[in-house]
């Protein structure tokens, strides 16, 4: 599928750090021929124990080449009502059209039931659920019915077995698997397919020591799944290739055991 994107303009959310899926993503697009806009929010990795990438977004963007006439970059942060739309705008000003929009990014959120609050799940909702929808709202109305139109989502597993670690996290991304269809329905007629993945577990540097042992014993080919993994599928689904694909929730897991944990 080399060159299979030449021109055509996606939209990656999540390009913060060069072990990250949205960094893969965003690399995989540009080798395929796609003009890439990615957005990025640094200040959540720093919240956590995996961290921010050590040179920022930045480091991100410009392993990446830099920003080009192919490539652009915003930092944004989507528990902001206003900032899906705000990103869409920008991308279309920058490059006159967006084809394609990838919602890679994700507000990780650890809690039980006996800890979670009502700022953990409307914050949760915010970043993961919310904004795929306004996302998803702003790009269909400047999307202008051209052949190409394309939004890929994603979920995780907790469809498949459970998260009562992590009940912000799992509520919310449980609202994407189940918005799929719709949005599917709702812009089919206008030329835009809506899929969504679940990548399963990807390395991206968040676990170690035994537990990134035992999760990589849960798959039959003994490792974990690979950035590379991801963007494969989703070059995929925004190429012409799977023009006839659409409201698929498609688990690309590697034949994850989720029983094994």
């Amino acid at each position: 599928m080399e060159k299979s994107l030449n021109d055509r303009v996606v939209l990656v959310t999540g390009v913060s750090r060069r072990i990250g899926i949205g960094f893969t993503l965003a690399r995989t697009l540009l080798d395929a021929g796609a003009k890439v806009f990615a957005q990025s929010w640094a200040p959540h990795d720093d919240e956590h124990p995996w961290g921010a990438d050590p040179d920022g977004a930045a480091g991100a963007i410009g392993e990446l080449g830099g920003e080009s006439d192919r490539l652009a970059h915003v930092e944004a942060d989507f528990a902001d009502p206003e900032a899906p739309a705000q990103v869409v705008k920008q991308a279309v000003e920058r490059f006159g059209h967006v084809d394609a929009l990838v919602v890679n990014h994700a507000r990780s959120a650890l809690g039980t039931l006996d800890e979670v609050t009502a700022a953990d799940l409307d914050l949760a909702w915010a970043v993961n659920g919310r904004a795929s929808v306004l996302l998803t709202q702003a790009f269909a109305a400047q999307h202008d019915g051209r052949p190409g139109g394309r939004v890929v989502l994603f979920t995780s597993g907790q469809h498949l077995s459970p998260m009562s670690g992590e009940l912000p996290y799992a509520i919310s991304k449980g609202a994407i698997h189940q918005m799929t269809l719709s949005l599917s329905a709702t812009l089919m007629d206008r030329g835009i397919t809506v899929n969504t993945i679940n990548p399963g577990p990807v390395d991206t540097g968040y676990a170690e020591g035994e537990f990134h042992r035992a999760v990589a014993d849960a798959f039959p080919l003994k490792r974990w799944g690979q950035p590379d993994d991801v963007a494969r599928l989703v070059l995929w689904l925004v190429s012409d290739e799977a023009r006839w694909i659409t409201g698929q929730v498609i688990n690309s897991d590697g034949g994850f055991r989720h029983g094994k944990l």
